[in-house]
């Protein structure tokens, strides 16, 4: 085995260990750190050395978890004022790279209220994850498995495990992520069903201190009740989907008295929701494209679901315009997916503010509950 010393200096630990033949060392010792979160996101200075070779690293302390429908960070109940982010550059449509571009998505997220944040669909950078964790931001990471992918192919599968096992052998030590995800908007089927029941058991496998979810969707409505029933919520730790109900299919009014079946005594998350809005562009809140519209669409969903027993968070889609070709209405879209709070061009539309106001009556609320 090879010696090695591991030093936390804060917290007054130094350990001297041994590997075994698979290069492994374990310790366990007693300390009391502060615990990481959203409004304290308290790092700790770690060394590993080897000799006169020497990583370092900032590691926090926090514990995520479930009891019931109830979301809990360090033992306090908690709400994930969310959004969904691309990993798009803002003003020149790139790809993010950099600490400093992806500072600047996470400070409107900041902004906006937040407290978590969805990257979607696929392992963001890493100056992304480590940023947020400094900013004290909670972080879903996901991999890009999603839709009618080829479900029955050994070597598609053989690719998802292997994208899941490198995510999470990345971030394994970022307190940021409390949740690995493993899939979005996937239709039901038993090679599905399958294909993700063998990926939640490879996360739990590798990692039971996080919690599992994947963004899954609305069965069917009937009655005006839509249903969440799907295979795959024994595994998951929160019932997380995706709806859109005022974009694609229904208008705004509809949320008014839309009534929600989910029969599962877990938390549950909208993973996505929103509505296209040229930015600029402004009219009657019932015409599609403005911002009045996206405006009314954001106020009617906020407050369906805020009547729902369980609600524990939601990360609307998205956080800015992106480039999608797709998306072809001249005029309006160019070539841009529109869901956007904000532009491309950072100019913020009046969804924004609707869900500022939201974050900030829920950051009270949670506050208040937190006293008694």
């Amino acid at each position: 085995g090879v010696k090695i010393q591991i030093r936390i200096p804060e917290l007054k630990i130094t350990q001297t260990l041994t590997t075994d033949e698979q290069g492994k060392a374990a310790f366990a010792c007693k300390a009391k750190p502060q615990l990481w979160s959203p409004e304290n996101p308290k790092l700790y200075a770690v060394e590993v050395r080897n000799g006169s070779e020497v990583l370092e690293d900032k590691i926090g302390f926090r514990q995520i978890e479930t009891k019931g429908k109830n979301l809990l960070l360090n033992g306090k109940q908690t709400f994930l004022r969310g959004i969904s982010i691309h990993e798009e550059a803002p003003y020149r449509q790139g790809r993010v790279y950099s600490k400093e571009e992806s500072l600047l998505l996470l400070n409107w997220a900041k902004e906006l209220g937040c407290n978590f944040v969805r990257l979607a669909h696929y392992p963001h950078n890493e100056h992304m994850v480590r940023a947020a964790e400094e900013m004290g931001l909670m972080v879903w990471s996901e991999i890009p498995v999603y839709w009618t992918i080829h479900w029955d192919n050994p070597d598609t599968y053989h690719n998802a495990s292997a994208q899941l096992n490198d995510m999470m052998e990345r971030d394994k030590n970022r307190c940021s992520v409390i949740i690995w995800s493993v899939a979005n908007e996937t239709p039901h089927s038993n090679a599905r069903d399958n294909f993700l029941a063998r990926l939640a058991k490879q996360v739990r496998n590798k990692d039971n201190t996080r919690l599992l979810s994947m963004a899954m969707e609305v069965t069917g409505t009937k009655n005006n009740v839509s249903q969440v029933k799907d295979y795959m919520s024994e595994y998951v730790d929160i019932i997380s989907f995706n709806n859109y109900l005022g974009w694609y299919g229904g208008t705004p009014e509809d949320c008014k008295t839309r009534q929600w079946d989910i029969p599962y005594d877990k938390p549950f998350f909208i993973s996505e929701f929103g509505g296209g809005a040229l930015q600029g562009l402004h009219g009657d809140k019932t015409e599609r494209w403005t911002e009045e519209y996206q405006e009314e669409l954001y106020k009617n969903t906020l407050d369906m679901y805020n009547r729902v027993d369980g609600f524990a968070g939601t990360s609307p889609w998205i956080l800015m315009d992106f480039r999608s070709t797709r998306r072809q209405l001249n005029g309006i879209q160019d070539f841009f997916n529109r869901k956007g709070v904000i532009s491309e061009r950072g100019v913020r539309k009046k969804a924004f503010y609707v869900l500022q106001d939201f974050y900030r009556s829920k950051k009270a609320e949670y506050e208040q509950n937190s006293k008694k």
